[in-house]
């Protein structure tokens, strides 16, 4: 029997989702009520508007975040975010070693990596500089091993203490997608999964918004 996980943070009005960055407007196009003058009489639709920054709720990174020459949205490849084999490990952290993916088949796979970090999510600790991180050597296995995805249920993949972002330059540079804001991967540790973290084909953005989900095969 088969069992679907919803990987994705609720995106709601102002919410903040990465400290420093602004959160979502959320409002109206054309309300119910204003269409009520438009359409015929028992016809009403709603229209809405959101004003917001790509890196907002559970987002997905390509190499055009990081590189000019990167592919973007619209040229990200669908089989490396859709119906994806994962796997998920489990690190408290901060600073998550390579260690942890020793032993694992990572080829064309999403990992993802469970901190309990999101446990925080919208609160003044979620973005506090002791979160979990990826290590360079993580980064290099990660590499190495040809995964396709990398995720984390913290505020970033990176340690953000500094203002270099190693993590995100080596695996994007290597083509290796980032899926930050994550949360519930406690469920899927130990457990085979499909991944699945499709964003909108948008061209000239690097980042953007999933609605990131893992089919899990519980026999």
């Amino acid at each position: 029997m088969e069992q679907i996980v919803d990987l994705s943070h609720v995106i709601e009005h102002e919410m903040v989702t990465y400290p420093g960055l602004p959160g979502p407007l959320i409002s109206d196009h054309l309300s119910r009520e204003a269409s009520r003058a438009v359409y015929a009489t028992g016809t009403e639709f709603h229209i809405g508007r959101i004003e917001m920054v790509a890196n907002t709720g559970t987002y997905l990174d390509t190499p055009s975040h990081r590189y000019p020459t990167g592919f973007d949205l619209a040229g990200l490849p669908i089989e490396r975010v859709f119906n994806v084999p994962g796997l998920c490990v489990r690190d408290s952290g901060p600073a998550i070693g390579a260690e942890l993916l020793e032993g694992h088949d990572l080829r064309g796979r999403a990992v993802l990596f469970s901190t309990g970090w999101d446990r925080h999510w919208r609160t003044d600790q979620y973005g506090a500089a002791d979160h979990p991180f990826l290590t360079t050597e993580a980064a290099e296995a990660l590499i190495a091993g040809g995964a396709f995805v990398a995720g984390i249920d913290s505020v970033n993949i990176d340690d953000t203490r500094g203002t270099t972002r190693p993590i995100h330059s080596m695996l994007l540079d290597a083509g290796i997608l980032i899926v930050e804001h994550l949360t519930q991967l406690d469920v899927l540790v130990g457990q085979p999964f499909r991944f699945f973290a499709a964003p909108p084909k948008v061209r000239g953005m690097g980042t953007f918004p999933v609605r990131a989900v893992a089919i899990v095969d519980s026999q």
